[in-house]
């Protein structure tokens, strides 16, 4: 009996070694992998190439002046869009291209957007501003009904490639219920148009010229509290980042965040206050909303088996929705705690607006709940 028992503990402790081994080995492998970045696409690295300091709306000034300067097919007009705009994104543009290029529009959405489809039909590429994400409402059924649908309905024979919708969009700190509201979930239920939603001045330039380019319809909402405080090195030049296409904002290893816009940054603090407690996270920018990169996010869900995806619009049928059922499917093997959405409140946006958004205080405790899952 002593020396079953005896050769039994042995056994084990060789079994505790080599599994102990075996964990330690496994560790290093994946802390080698996350420590190692992937080389930048070519398309990244060309975005801040020959970087000159600006901040959003700079960003897409620059865009709207270099595409203007590039093609001459390419106007830009909305509500008081001659004289700069109300956020000084279309700032000289009248100025250096002409009035004929770069003008203003009666207070009418729908009419915006119906003279742009139009313009988009006869070949124009129009940048249409609607001055606030909030009423882009009036516009709604000339967006989804005749824009979105154009090609399917001629049979190819007409389409609205090169139209492009901006607005800005989101919380800033004062909006209240008519200027704060984030929509891009009513249209990504639109197939025939793409959605976008930039969360750094290059990402707002390389994916306007993109959207400007590209053969579908595209809409563009641009947080408008990124306007002066995002700042970065951006290419002056031309340049295009795809529509489609995610970023890796920052590796990890323990849990995933997918979010998009100004909720990037959120996510950015959120993951600073975790590290704090030895969780690593990875921040995932979609930049896209239609079309999504799913791949991208799958790989990352897959890697650190736990997610959070966090928008600023109402919880309910929001983006993140589509997110999680997608994740849930492609990642059911892989995941350890349940797939969380931690997004705006189903209410009218309120003018307290620290208890509607997703602040990094809701996500720290999200992601500390599914790390102890």
């Amino acid at each position: 009996t002593v020396s079953v028992l005896y050769w039994c503990d042995r056994l084990m402790r060789r079994i505790a070694r080599v599994a102990a081994s075996a964990v330690a080995s496994a560790a290093q492998m994946r802390q080698k992998h996350i420590a190692r970045p992937s080389p930048l696409p070519e398309y990244e690295s060309v975005a801040t190439e020959n970087g000159v300091s600006m901040n959003l709306f700079t960003a897409v000034n620059s865009a709207l002046d270099v595409s203007l300067a590039r093609d001459s097919k390419v106007v830009t007009f909305g509500e008081d869009v001659a004289f700069g705009g109300v956020f000084r994104c279309s700032v000289d543009l009248r100025d250096k291209h002409g009035a004929h290029r770069v003008f203003n529009s009666p207070l009418t959405e729908q009419g915006i957007a119906g003279f742009a489809i139009g313009m988009a039909t006869v070949g124009w590429k129009p940048v249409a501003e609607i001055q606030f994400a909030d009423y882009i409402f009036p516009a709604f059924d000339q967006i989804v009904n005749e824009a979105a649908k154009l090609r399917y309905r001629t049979g190819g024979q007409f389409d609205c490639g090169g139209l492009v919708f901006r607005s800005p969009c989101s919380a800033v700190g004062h909006g209240g219920l008519y200027h704060s509201q984030s929509v891009e979930g009513y249209f990504a239920h639109t197939p025939g148009v793409k959605v976008v939603m930039p969360s750094t001045p290059t990402e707002a330039k390389g994916l306007l010229l993109a959207a400007i380019e590209d053969p579908d319809p595209v809409l563009v909402f641009e947080p408008k509290i990124l306007y002066r405080t995002a700042i970065e090195e951006v290419n002056p030049d031309y340049y295009t980042l795809p529509l489609g296409k995610a970023r890796t904002v920052r590796a990890g290893k323990d849990l995933t965040m997918v979010t998009y816009g100004a909720q990037v940054n959120v996510a950015q603090l959120a993951a600073d206050e975790l590290a704090k407690d030895g969780i690593d996270v990875e921040i995932i920018d979609l930049r896209t909303i239609v079309p999504w990169d799913r791949e991208a996010v799958y790989q990352s869900v897959k890697k650190t088996g736990r997610v959070i995806v966090t928008h600023e619009a109402p919880i309910t049928c929001g983006f993140g929705a589509e997110v999680v059922s997608s994740l849930t499917a492609d990642c059911f093997l892989h995941l350890e705690a349940p797939p969380t959405r931690v997004c705006g409140l189903d209410t009218p946006f309120p003018l307290h607006e620290k208890l509607y958004l997703p602040n990094e205080r809701k996500l720290v405790e999200a992601a500390r709940d599914l790390v102890k899952y």
